[in-house]
């Protein structure tokens, strides 16, 4: 893989990364740019360096190599990253919405870093309208003052 693709890759993650996070930091919540932006870019990461491996080890002999298992990796150590966000308090869940949007970070991450670009811009765009349109929508819908506080 050319540095050209490597870098591009990597930015797209780091930069859906920052779009993300910046909901979350405009907000004073402690999972902001810098998290998210980190998160999408060591999925991104992880994702090239195992098609990369997978590319340079197929062809040797007895080699079982499954890119796909750095996926699995990735989706589990991020698990638990969004677990540690998440905290009950006097019979209330708070950052569920911030685990969730770190979960999102960490798939346009790995879809960046296998160089699915539309996927990327289509979860990108997605996301970001769940964690901005909808929350403004959600102050008119009555029983939802919840919503806008995660």
């Amino acid at each position: 893989m050319e540095l050209e693709e490597i870098a591009t890759r990597m930015g797209l993650a780091t930069g859906a990364g920052l779009l993300l996070g910046l909901d979350r930091e405009l907000r004073g919540i402690s999972a902001g740019i810098r998290t998210h932006a980190l998160v999408a870019m060591s999925s991104a990461l992880i994702m090239i360096s195992s098609l990369m491996l997978f590319a340079e080890l197929r062809g040797e002999t007895g080699a079982t190599i499954d890119p796909l298992r750095s996926i699995q990796g990735l989706a589990q150590a991020i698990g638990f990253v969004a677990a540690g966000a998440v905290f009950v308090s006097k019979s209330s869940v708070h950052n569920l919405t911030s685990a969730a949007n770190l979960w999102l970070a960490a798939a346009l991450g790995i879809a960046a870093g296998a160089g699915q670009y539309r996927l990327v811009l289509v979860g990108l765009v997605l996301g970001l309208v769940i964690v901005t349109l909808v929350r403004v929508l959600a102050r008119f819908i009555p029983g939802s003052a919840k919503i806008h506080e995660d």
